[in-house]
């Protein structure tokens, strides 16, 4: 079964208010229809958790790389580097267990403090034991490493926001924490089921609130608790490699494709829908941010067409499983006109630093991808593989998104976005105002002023 499939429960029982059916039966359904392990569904999630970790390692290293100042490079891409390395062992640790096992609505208890109990012989069940348990076709080894993969490039886009400025010392302790009591709780929240946007009917296939909406938020309260970069806005802090960053962002283009068609967690008709509305998406908005640019500025940018494209993937994430071909392009080119003015307009009015447009990209283009889905999400695309067949035999004239005539599924998305906004916002100043205290969050003005490769690490790209 699907992460569509483990959304249809909550979906079907409570936003769309069908009678006759209830999540108990949802759920036996769904693991009637896939009790073994296959191996072609395997075999596709190890390839898309390779896909997915590509994005941060080289792919985002690489985008952010290239945007900075020559004299922090190798600062700038070891924080993507030693944030996968960190990640990877606390997700180990304690990570995995406080996003998917059942604990509360809240927050996953530590039945699986490193991996405790882990059978990988058998197909694993998310939320094993509860009512709306699903079954899917693939170990649990393979969906602990394909959902570590985001718990890695999450924290990592949220370093765009403050490049130039923060402590590395600082950075790593801000991500492990951060980690823990900010990304694991929201995940349960939208993807376990027993998380109470999951119950609520929260739509978000591949992580438009956990991954973008979170990082983008957070990467905006610490550019604001930061401050600005010295110099900023007056001196000049355009990208000294642009061929990096556009290498980064083609890695990032065809890494999306495990991070959106991988989502699907099965090799059939929801992944290649997934995969299509993810490129035509992509291209729509890299296209509609070169044209806002042009327009406004009088020349077409490489840092524009590649802003644009990662906006587009950012945004058609979370409606990847329920949208057509047609929806993808309206939300491609809706970010990246969006995006385009968030980066360079918005920013410029509130006066924030958004160095690498953390906030500007992956936040507002994660609002629009959530609110979107729930505007342009089709029962037909949600019902490829039968996730909603118990109920279309009962309830033929089932809709799913506002264009099928549910309005509520829009305010449905509202509530996601909105507390996802507000728990990130609350936790990440708190935390940072924490370590600011404790050891200071900011390198001193010589070293930023000198470079951090030299100060920090010891090195230098020549």
């Amino acid at each position: 079964m699907s992460r569509l499939t483990l959304l249809a429960a909550p979906i079907m029982a409570v936003t769309l208010g069908l009678a006759g059916l209830s999540g108990e039966a949802l759920a036996q359904d769904a693991a009637a229809a896939a009790p073994t392990i296959s191996n072609g569904d395997t075999a596709w999630m190890l390839t898309s958790t390779a896909l997915v970790l590509l994005m941060t390692i080289p792919g985002l290293a690489l985008f952010y790389g290239g945007m900075v100042r020559k004299m922090n490079v190798l600062a700038t891409v070891m924080q993507s580097f030693a944030i996968t390395c960190l990640i990877t062992v606390l997700w180990f640790v304690i990570g995995y267990s406080l996003a998917f096992s059942n604990g509360n609505a809240y927050v996953g208890g530590l039945d699986r403090l490193m991996l405790a109990g882990m059978d990988m012989a058998k197909p694993f069940v998310i939320g094993d034991g509860l009512a709306a348990a699903v079954t899917n076709t693939i170990p649990e080894p393979v969906f602990f490493m394909f959902q570590m993969t985001f718990a890695i490039i999450t924290p990592a886009l949220i370093a765009g926001a403050f490049a130039d400025r923060m402590k590395f010392s600082a950075l790593l302790i801000f991500t492990a924490l951060w980690s823990l009591v900010v990304y694991a709780p929201i995940a349960h929240w939208v993807w376990q089921p027993n998380g109470f946007l999951f119950g609520l009917g929260v739509l978000d296939f591949a992580g438009g609130t956990v991954v973008h909406i979170n990082a983008g938020v957070a990467g905006l309260v610490a550019a604001l608790v930061l401050g600005k970069r010295k110099g900023y806005p007056e001196q000049n802090f355009m990208p000294h490699n642009l061929v990096l960053s556009l290498i980064g962002a083609s890695l990032l283009w065809v890494g999306w494709f495990g991070f959106n068609a991988g989502s699907a967690l099965t090799a059939g008709p929801r992944a290649g829908m997934a995969m299509l509305v993810t490129q035509v998406a992509t291209g729509a908005a890299a296209l509609a941010w070169m044209f806002a640019e042009w327009i406004g500025k009088g020349k077409p940018s490489v840092l524009g067409i590649i802003s644009g494209a990662v906006a587009g993937l950012v945004a058609i994430t979370p409606a990847a499983g329920f949208v057509d071909g047609k929806g993808a392009l309206v939300i491609g080119a809706v970010s990246g006109v969006v995006c385009f003015w968030s980066a360079t307009s918005l920013k410029r009015m509130l006066g924030y630093d958004d160095s690498l447009d953390a906030f500007g990209v992956h936040g507002v283009g994660g609002f629009i991808g959530a609110l979107l889905t729930g505007v342009f999400a089709k029962i037909s695309v949600a019902n490829v593989e039968g996730a909603f067949a118990s109920v279309l035999k009962d309830a033929p004239d089932t809709t799913l998104g506002l264009l099928e005539g549910n309005a509520s599924a829009v305010l449905i998305q509202i509530q996601g976005i909105a507390w996802t906004i507000g728990w990130c916002a609350v936790v990440t100043f708190v935390l940072l105002k924490a370590i600011d205290l404790v050891i200071g969050l900011r390198v001193d003005e010589d070293i930023e002023r000198d470079g951090l490769d030299l100060a920090l690490h010891g090195e230098t790209i020549h």
